[in-house]
């Protein structure tokens, strides 16, 4: 992956297809000076946000249908992982898993355990634990921060110690250890259904994609022209310009910022990406923090501890966990 660091204004659509309102638009080339090979492109919402699948094929029917394959896979690992569903894996151990070992599937208990190495690794700068936290901030609907009573409630809490991953008669099950602990898994749970939908597109045969889900972005192969897709990341103060440009393939990338969901009171924004030690939104030194991996799951944590923890130390935390990850660029 290459990246070129200087700040542009946003390419118009003849240069660039543009991916979604989220962090990311991606290069295409003009449609005149295409080959055989069509670039198929699709977007729906997903995940809470909206997911966009592109295909290079000779054939748009069988590009298309594999497109249905990989949504069709995204809403399911939403349907499993999600904590707004009661009916969820994640949704029923909130609910209950305090009172009782509560059964998960393989999966859920891998994405869980994935999670736990990262807070480990980090200290608790990635929390996965914070659900009662997050509907405490409830970003879609409060106009101002709750009283610091509530917030310091949960301050330097390490709230994902109280989280344990175990079996119980051959069944993955997990166990609450602390009543102000709730899974939530936005940190990470976005990336790993990019992987997901990823592994269904190759199973598929698919070459040449990417998967683009909000801030979570993984490049199959390369774009219609042959050459590695070309992505440029949103400036978070100008939706018309380009921070910088990343070059790729067949590698994850995800950026976190404050400029997705917040509110502002007092002259102040409040985000979503909240410090396990205050209890409240991070208050760095950066607007957004964009991470290379090999897995879109991996990038997806490592770009939400680098925002909350200073890039540096963030550097040498990914280490552990994913060696080979990169800091991209930060704003």
């Amino acid at each position: 992956m290459t990246v070129e660091r200087r700040k542009q204004p946003l390419p118009s659509r003849r240069d660039f297809i543009s991916l979604g309102i989220g962090a990311f638009v991606v290069g295409s080339i003009p449609l005149a000076a295409r080959g055989r090979n069509r670039l198929v492109r699709r977007t729906l919402p997903v995940m809470g946000t909206f997911g966009e699948i592109a295909v290079v094929h000779r054939d748009e029917k069988y590009a298309q249908g594999a497109i249905d394959a990989a949504f069709q896979e995204l809403a399911r690992v939403e349907s499993v992982l999600t904590r707004f569903r009661p009916d969820s894996e994640i949704g029923r151990a909130n609910l209950s898993a305090f009172s009782a070992p509560q059964d998960v599937s393989a999966e859920t208990s891998t994405v869980l355990e994935a999670s736990l190495r990262w807070a480990t690794a980090t200290d608790g700068a990635f929390d996965p634990c914070l659900g009662r936290v997050v509907e405490l901030w409830d970003l879609g609907n409060r106009t101002q921060p709750p009283t610091s009573n509530e917030v310091h409630r949960f301050a330097r809490r390490g709230l994902f110690t109280a989280l344990e991953i175990g079996k119980s008669q051959g069944r993955d099950v997990v166990v609450f250890h602390e009543e102000d602990m709730g899974i939530d898994l936005g940190g990470i749970g976005k990336g790993y259904g990019v992987d997901r939908a990823a592994e269904v597109l190759r199973s598929w045969g698919i070459q040449n994609a990417l998967v683009n889900v909000g801030g979570d972005l993984y490049a199959i192969g390369g774009s219609e022209d042959g050459d590695p897709w070309k992505v440029g990341v949103r400036d978070p103060d100008d939706s018309n310009g380009l921070v910088t440009t990343l070059t790729m393939t067949d590698r994850a990338v995800a950026t976190s910022g404050d400029y997705h969901q917040y509110f502002e009171h007092a002259g102040r924004r409040y985000h979503h990406l909240l410090d396990p030690n205050t209890g409240a939104p991070s208050q760095g030194v950066v607007r957004s923090v964009t991470v290379a991996a090999e897995s879109c799951m991996d990038a997806d944590a490592g770009a939400t501890t680098a925002f909350v923890a200073s890039v540096d130390k963030a550097r040498d935390m990914m280490s552990q966990v994913a060696p080979g990850m990169e800091v991209l660029h930060t704003v």
